[in-house]
């Protein structure tokens, strides 16, 4: 066998660092989100339980954690749905040159660069200067959008680029008006990578803080309530909410994934079957 250079080694150490400060954090307080009843925020623990989970689901003395979880579940489909329809739409709209459209594009891509912050006070003060309710279903809702589209219309960007073309004309060649070449051709080629899109989009949102910060209105998201809770919780209840939060996303992200599997499956299959018939 031959012998691994000191390079790979310096290289590994160095990957296994980076995996640490990426992890580490999340690791830690998923450790510390079981400790005892007497457990506080630090280490050494105090024991080891589930006391910490059971008490989320009891009456917190400050904030509404399941009120605030509901609030972003609900708003990350918002958002999950409108990035996908809007950058689907935009993708086959940019496929053709028009007028403006370079400008149109750099407008939409400029939105990441902006900081967050700013985009959550412009979006704050245009509602209530024009007499509109700031509330997390409305302004939170913009201000979320200016941050999940530009990468929706980015990954569908990529997408279009590399689309061959000659299934379109292949349908329209059957007689298949523009419509049904969208729906029985076109999405189903791109189906996993709309569900990326909307993945990204949900993520996004569940997790987006600055842009909501000042667009929520009355009612806080949760990245907003366990913000709060920082400032009020003194037990590793926080941590188990974190903890929670995290198998929350993981789970999310799998399905996800299953979703995508199972359909390159269904596609394999059908292929199968189709040159069997052959």
């Amino acid at each position: 066998m031959e012998k691994r250079p000191a390079s790979f080694w310096w290289l590994t150490a160095f990957f296994c660092l980076f995996v640490l400060f990426l992890y580490g954090p999340t690791v830690t307080i998923g450790i510390l989100s079981f400790q005892g009843e007497g457990g506080g925020l630090t280490f050494p623990m105090q024991g080891t339980s589930l006391h910490w989970f059971r008490e989320l689901f009891q009456q917190q003395a400050v904030g509404d954690i399941w009120g605030a979880f509901r609030r972003s579940f609900v708003l990350g489909l918002m958002v999950m749905v409108t990035t996908v329809v809007v950058s689907v739409m935009a993708g086959l709209a940019f496929r053709k040159r028009f007028a403006g459209s370079g400008v149109l594009f750099y407008l939409t891509i400029a939105s990441l660069v902006i900081p967050s912050i700013l985009v959550s006070l412009g979006v704050g003060l245009i509602f209530g200067q024009t007499g509109l309710t700031v509330h997390w279903a409305t302004s939170g809702f913009g201000a979320q959008l200016t941050w999940t589209l530009p990468f929706g219309l980015l990954i569908m960007f990529a997408v279009f680029n590399r689309f061959d073309r000659s299934y379109e004309e292949a349908a329209r060649d059957q007689g298949a008006t523009p419509w049904q070449t969208i729906r029985y051709v076109v999405l189903p080629i791109i189906a996993p990578s709309l569900i990326g899109v909307g993945l990204f989009g949900f993520t996004l949102s569940y997790d987006e803080f600055a842009r909501t910060l000042l667009t929520a209105g009355s009612y806080n998201t949760l990245p907003l309530e366990i913000f709060g809770m920082t400032t009020n919780v003194t037990t590793p209840v926080i941590y188990a909410l974190g903890t929670l939060t995290t198998v929350f996303s993981l789970i999310v992200i799998g399905v996800f994934l299953l979703t995508v599997w199972g359909m390159a499956r269904r596609r394999a299959r059908l292929g199968s079957d189709a040159g069997k018939g052959i």
